[in-house]
């Protein structure tokens, strides 16, 4: 990959890619945001169903599936074996802290509400990116995130200040908030822990050690759900994110941890809402109000304040 040393940098955590490669991270990003897009919409339909571990161990060893014959066709036949695997069951935890506690608030609260603890994140994921990696966002990089944040949140809540105001912190929100520092904190952390392995290889065994984690947290739950009689809408929930939301979503994260800095990773995390209202009037379930594109309008602006800005 091109890379720059950032002036004063000693280590390969402060080094990030230019050129091409760093158009890349960005694409994987914003491909990223508009396959998450739909996570919560599918989530929120499957879950009075299925529990939270049952659902994530199906889709997991799906796309861990996909991964490992992606990997193998593509680094020619061999994966190679997983160097330190403790890196990987960390970064496996991490991911399944996410998964589970996002279906498990799910519920006791609704998309809407997950929606607005999940813009935390990327100002969560610059922090991480500070403590693990010593990375310092630009000050206009930190603004800009501040802005986009309040925009999704515009979005998230339909442009209604009375629904803002009312929004309540409760145990499903709070659930969440944990996850949501354990997805935060992963991106830095991929950095941080990768060895040079291959991204498709590194992608596969922190899916395996993912799913891994979530069947041994879930395995009463797996064991008891009766799977030939789940309705057809949680099979394509689990179909959806295993093959976008999980595989697919994962190998984009970890191309773009190693070229971008973690404060701009996530930061495309702010542009899901954004999608959902796109997918929502291509489908003819109508557009939204002119109040809420606006919204809509200044998180993209303020992303592409943060694309444009410079590293380091």
């Amino acid at each position: 990959m091109d890379q720059i040393a950032r002036p004063g940098a000693r280590t390969r955590h402060d080094t990030y890619a230019t050129g091409g490669q760093k158009l890349l991270g960005h694409l994987a990003m914003l491909s990223f945001a508009a396959l998450v897009a739909g996570s919560f919409s599918m989530g929120g339909l499957a879950a009075p169903h299925v529990g939270p571990a049952a659902i994530n161990a199906a889709r997991f060893l799906l796309g861990t599936s996909i991964m490992g014959v992606v990997a193998f066709i593509f680094l020619r036949g061999r994966i190679p074996p997983p160097r330190a695997p403790w890196r990987f069951l960390i970064l496996g935890a991490l991911m399944a802290l996410f998964f589970i506690t996002m279906f498990v608030a799910l519920q006791f609260t609704d998309p809407v509400s997950t929606g607005a603890v999940f813009t935390l994140m990327p100002l969560m994921s610059a922090g991480f990116g500070y403590l693990f990696l010593g990375q310092v966002p630009r000050p206009v990089v930190i603004v800009s995130l501040v802005v986009a944040a309040a925009g999704a949140v515009w979005v998230i809540f339909r442009g209604d200040p009375d629904a803002i105001l009312a929004f309540d912190i409760g145990r499903g929100e709070t659930i969440f908030l944990f996850g949501c520092a354990g997805h935060a904190a992963y991106a830095p952390l991929v950095r941080k822990l990768n060895r040079g392995e291959p991204v498709l290889a590194f992608t596969f065994w922190t899916l395996f050690a993912t799913g891994l984690l979530i069947a041994a947290y879930g395995v009463r739950e797996i064991l008891g759900t009766a799977w030939l009689d789940l309705p057809a809408v949680v099979w394509i929930a689990v179909v959806y994110l295993a093959i976008f939301t999980t595989a697919g979503t994962f190998f984009l994260l970890q191309f773009a941890t190693l070229r971008l800095p973690a404060s701009k990773v996530l930061a495309y995390g702010y542009l899901t809402p954004s999608f959902v209202i796109l997918y929502e009037g291509l489908l003819g379930h109508g557009w939204v109000s002119a109040s809420v594109a606006a919204g809509a309008a200044v998180t993209v602006l303020a992303l592409a304040v943060v694309a444009f800005s410079r590293d380091g």
